[in-house]
């Protein structure tokens, strides 16, 4: 017992001492001038002072001048903040809720291939979803209806509620939005979607909007990634941002089991966000943007195809999954957490991954390399929820506990793979659950299609208490639940 907790003792110490070795370096340098300035006294400073400007007035001159120019050039180079207001998330309504059974009965009838049903059992079985998870009204249908028609209305009540909630939340008005960034990554229709929200809010002319598509369950970040960027060239502007991804037109009616996989996991979901860079809004928004690290692993043909849109032999078109898929997700995770280290870790850990770095490179190549605590960065984490083994691979190459990835599986049991918007419901459990507080910074993991990781990084400005609408409004006093290894259907 004495050992554990004087290994914790060590820990702390060196974490505090490293972590804030700055901080007591300047303390002790500022404690010195002080006490000399207060054996100098003030007079002698001031005639000092006053005598080398005198003597010496364009030296003096020109040092003041050149400290002025550099505080000026600092103030005015440094990036716009970039705030996020608030968000909303679309609840999807009762009737399209879809059961187990309901899952199981409608594959039975739509697909007379047994192997192929037991197989989607099986894999529902296993997926951690709940009962709870919903799919649009075209989906409902035996076959289902995947028409133009139905995934533009699917689009229309997606997105246009999770933006009417958000109005609502804000004191938006259609006026005040200056940027538009729409990611949706299978359903591209023209005119686009982007185009449908400027035409169903009367937007402004000059909207600088964009529409990505084709990018998978990633593009929220990109698309936040964007929105920052614009933010940074136009002044006093505000940014609506709206992730979604419509599963109507992509339900797969063949037989490959790679490509059955989605029909288990996708369910429908939105999120509409309010970004800013105007300083007023500072004291009413919930988070500060900090950092954005983007990672592609396209160049290498295994990731390229490893979520693929094709069509099967009998020219059935779906999305194909690889089987390296959550090897692939491991790779682009630690290309991309090389990069976001270095911004977000304390110098403890930053230190010992240099020390371990270089114990194998001089001494021994077999020493375990060491991977950092990315506990001590961040108090919340919203792991996209692409399934349960995303999840289980994240918490354990990232060595975080069953608290940590708790928001990410219980979005999946209530939701399912709601595509790029799963991160916003992950990030309104944790605010539902009260834990939010001024101070706590997380950590937005997404991946997807490319192949692509991208992690967004927020400061959150004030304490956030739970809120009485909102996509958990109604359930989350019942999380988090047991979520068995298996659901015996």
């Amino acid at each position: 017992m004495v050992v554990p907790v004087f290994r914790g003792a060590v820990k702390f110490a060196y974490r505090f001492l490293v972590n804030n070795l700055v901080t007591l370096f300047l303390a002790t340098a500022m404690t010195a001038i002080a006490w000399t300035l207060h054996r100098l006294g003030q007079d002698n400073i001031v005639d000092y002072s006053w005598w080398l400007l005198q003597q010496k007035p364009v030296e003096s001159l020109g040092v003041a001048f050149f400290v002025a120019l550099v505080a000026t050039v600092y103030f005015m180079s440094r990036p716009r903040p970039v705030y996020l207001v608030d968000y909303a998330c679309f609840k999807p309504p009762a009737p399209c809720r879809v059961p187990f059974a309901t899952f199981i009965e409608h594959t039975k009838l739509i697909n007379k291939d047994e192997k192929s049903v037991q197989f989607q059992t099986r894999i529902l079985e296993r997926s951690g979803l709940g009962e709870e998870t919903c799919l649009p009204p075209a989906n409902h249908f035996i076959p289902p209806n995947a028409t133009m028609e139905a995934s533009r209305a699917e689009a229309q009540l997606v997105i246009f509620s999770a933006i009417d909630d958000l109005m609502k939340k804000t004191g938006l008005k259609h006026k005040d939005i200056d940027i538009l960034v729409v990611n949706c990554s299978l359903f591209s229709p023209t005119p686009s979607l982007s185009a449908m929200i400027i035409n169903k809010y009367k937007l402004r002319s000059n909207i600088r909007s964009f529409n990505l598509s084709g990018m998978g369950c990633s593009a929220g970040l990109i698309s936040i990634d964007l929105a920052r960027d614009l933010l940074q060239v136009h002044p006093r502007a505000n940014a609506l941002v709206v992730s979604a991804e419509i599963i109507t037109p992509n339900f797969y009616n063949g037989n490959q089991r790679s490509m059955l996989l989605p029909n288990c996991l996708f369910r429908m979901g939105a999120a509409a966000i309010l970004l800013s860079n105007r300083r007023r809004e500072a004291r009413r928004a919930k988070y500060r943007l900090t950092h954005v690290v983007r990672t592609h692993k396209g160049a290498d043909d295994r990731a390229y195809r490893c979520v693929y849109e094709e069509e099967d032999g009998e020219g059935h078109s779906g999305i194909s999954l690889s089987k390296d898929l959550m090897t692939i997700a491991v790779e682009a995770l630690k290309s991309n957490i090389t990069t976001l280290g270095p911004l977000v870790l304390p110098m403890s850990e930053q230190l010992l991954f240099v020390l371990a770095l270089a114990g194998r490179k001089l001494v021994n190549p077999k020493w375990k390399s060491y991977l950092p605590d990315f506990k001590q960065a961040f108090e919340h984490f919203c792991i996209h929820a692409g399934g349960r083994a995303v999840i289980d691979e994240l918490q354990k190459n990232l060595s975080l506990t069953a608290e940590h990835v708790e928001a990410s599986r219980m979005t999946l049991h209530r939701f399912g793979n709601t595509s790029s918007s799963s991160l916003w419901y992950e990030l309104n459990y944790i605010e539902s659950k009260g834990r939010m507080r001024r101070g706590d910074r997380v950590w937005q993991i997404g991946f997807g299609s490319g192949f692509k990781c991208n992690s967004a990084v927020w400061k959150c400005l004030r304490t956030i208490k739970p809120t009485v609408d909102g996509p958990w409004a109604d359930c989350i006093d019942r999380y988090p639940v047991q979520i068995p290894e298996v659901v015996r259907l």
